[in-house]
């Protein structure tokens, strides 16, 4: 099976401008997932948008851990939300006849 991308937890931090421990505290809250491979610890690409997002929080916006778990949590039902009312709109014109 082939690797999925990752990146460099080091050039993440040292491309964004944040610590370590930061990665490490999202890790220990369950935010992101860290893998190791080649014995260097790297992010998995799929989490690099999410991570962008909850640096730009904690960096520039003061915002702590706790908050970023809630912020986050609260964007993802937006986001579930969002897809069930996509799903029933689609039916709902189904039934209309797409109009």
């Amino acid at each position: 099976m082939q690797q999925p991308e990752t990146i460099a937890a080091d050039e993440f931090c040292l491309h964004h401008h944040v610590e370590m421990s930061f990665l490490y505290a999202l890790k220990n809250e369950g935010l992101i997932e860290l893998e190791i491979v080649e014995e260097k610890l790297v992010i998995p690409q799929q989490q690099l948008p999410q991570l962008e997002k909850m640096a730009r929080l904690y960096y520039d916006l003061d915002i702590n851990i706790e908050g970023i778990e809630s912020i986050t949590h609260l964007l993802n039902e937006i986001d579930k939300m969002q897809q069930h009312i996509n799903h029933l709109n689609n039916r709902l014109h189904l039934y209309e006849g797409g109009k």
